[in-house]
């Protein structure tokens, strides 16, 4: 009896760790490192394959995808060297690219990494099944100390009827499609929904992007969406704003597609592409066993500990709480989580040195950086001027022709671009700044500091851009500002 009881408790001892993390996107990793870089043991679970949506699905493929495009785009403006960019894209290369980059949708690197790092993973489906207690498939696994949700979202399809039935794509399928559509209908004026269409028109498709607002990035400053919508229009896509999809229909599986509208036509495609939002991956999860709805965002405090959970012990962090879904802010919010886990384990106080301090995840609201990766690019990050505005800010907007900047011209012939930063006129510190223009994503980290630390205007004029380079601009919005 007595070595009976020995083993069970060996057993136990070997499945409880100081922390579980449930997602080992780049998200579940970056907690799951930085907790045990500070000396915690921690156990990652993981149902699908280690690095998650963004490296097989989302951020890494689609990128892969759009590359060739803006640097042909790009090509076709710089003088001498047109005519050998005047081509089409070679499908077949660019897709064997796609599927490098996504690793061959095989994880093994990602694993090793985490043997590396002396993180244990866990292969299978998790439940949670009490406070700080996870199932996997049958499999009990306890955690000291904490629990962190890192399983981001999903996306989410609209109740149109027969959607379901057409078996529509989504963002998994249009970044790892092993073909090109003749004729693909997209659904959704956001980021996916633009990305999508410029990578699969530009690759030979047909492509219709329907939009149910009046416009394009509409979360964005205006001209953002204006200047996207003129160059998708110029590269053949058919944009149609204000309709809704009202039903589909495919007869046959692998069949046309027929999407009817309000307006009352129709558009028979090759395939459909839904984008118009994401769900959270926590349907499935057992939030029923600690009081918490299936299916629901998990609402948590600066720390990313869930507020509606008592006690210190569970996390949410990434998509799941739905701050701000993106990849490199999941990443940012895992830093801070896995900080203030380690911190609680220790005992030790949290760090109380004002909003920006090491267990506060503030940048989620007030300084998101964000890239939207069309042709032109689009860089934001912070407010814009309508959002400024209805926080109470007393602000000015300042505007620059990006296409005027000296850099650009050497750029690319035509440059055609534009800048914009939102001062806050009783601090003079910037509030918000939106580029765009090809190229513009790599403008974004210096708009990003200067929001972050909040760099006095008058401390910015010392800040010299480089010249002959894009990034004059700054000077040019200063000079704006100044009068």
């Amino acid at each position: 009896m007595a070595a009976t009881e020995a083993t069970r408790a060996a057993e136990a001892a070997a499945d409880t760790y100081d922390v579980l993390v449930l997602g080992a996107g780049p998200t579940g990793e970056n907690l799951a490192d930085r907790a045990h870089a500070a000396g915690l043991s921690v156990a990652i679970v993981e149902s699908e394959l280690v690095g998650g949506e963004c490296s097989y699905w989302a951020c890494m493929p689609s990128k892969a995808l759009l590359r060739p495009v803006t640097a042909r785009s790009e090509a076709r403006r710089v003088p001498g060297f047109a005519d050998a960019a005047a081509g089409p894209l070679h499908a077949p290369d660019v897709l064997a690219h796609r599927d490098a980059i996504a690793s061959y949708w095989k994880d093994d690197g990602q694993v090793r990494w985490l043997d590396s790092a002396g993180i244990d993973l866990v292969r299978g489906h998790a439940r949670l099944a009490g406070p700080k207690q996870v199932s996997v498939d049958g499999r009990m696994l306890r955690a000291r100390h904490a629990v962190a949700v890192c399983t981001g979202s999903r996306p989410a399809l609209p109740d149109i009827p027969g959607l379901a039935d057409a078996k529509p794509w989504t963002s998994r399928d249009a970044t790892s499609a092993r073909s090109v559509p003749g004729r693909l209908v997209v659904v959704g004026g956001g980021v996916v929904g633009i990305e999508m269409a410029t990578a699969w028109r530009a690759l030979g498709a047909s492509v219709t992007l329907l939009v149910r607002g009046d416009g394009l990035l509409l979360r964005m400053e205006p001209f953002a969406g204006h200047l996207v919508a003129e160059s998708l229009a110029e590269a053949g896509v058919f944009l149609r704003t204000g309709v809704e999809v009202r039903e589909v229909r495919r007869e046959a599986p692998g069949g046309p597609v027929t999407v009817a509208l309000d307006t009352g036509d129709e558009i028979i495609a090759d395939e459909l592409l839904i984008a118009t939002g994401r769900a959270p991956r926590t349907d499935d999860l057992g939030l029923e066993t600690i009081g918490l709805e299936p299916g629901s965002w998990l609402q948590v405090d600066e720390t990313c500990r869930v507020t509606d959970v008592p006690g210190d012990w569970l996390y949410g962090a990434g998509d799941v709480n739905h701050r701000a879904l993106l990849t490199h802010q999941g990443k940012y919010q895992a830093r801070i989580a896995g900080a203030a886990i380690t911190a609680r384990a220790r005992q030790v106080p949290l760090l109380d040195n004002g909003p920006w301090g090491a267990h506060a995840a503030t940048a989620d609201t007030a300084a998101v950086p964000q890239v939207v990766f069309s042709d032109p690019e689009v860089a934001s990050v912070g407010l814009t001027a309508a959002a400024a505005e209805r926080a109470g800010h007393r602000i000015r907007v300042v505007d620059h022709d990006l296409g005027a900047v000296a850099g650009a011209s050497l750029y690319a012939d035509g440059y055609r671009g534009r800048a914009r930063m939102i001062v806050d006129l009783d601090r003079e510190v910037l509030l918000g700044v939106t580029f765009v223009g090809p190229g513009v994503g790599e403008l974004l980290h210096s708009a990003t500091v200067a929001v972050v630390a909040e760099v006095p205007i008058e401390r910015l004029w010392h800040a010299v851009p480089a010249y002959p380079t894009i990034s004059e601009v700054w000077l040019r919005l200063l000079e704006a500002y100044r009068g």
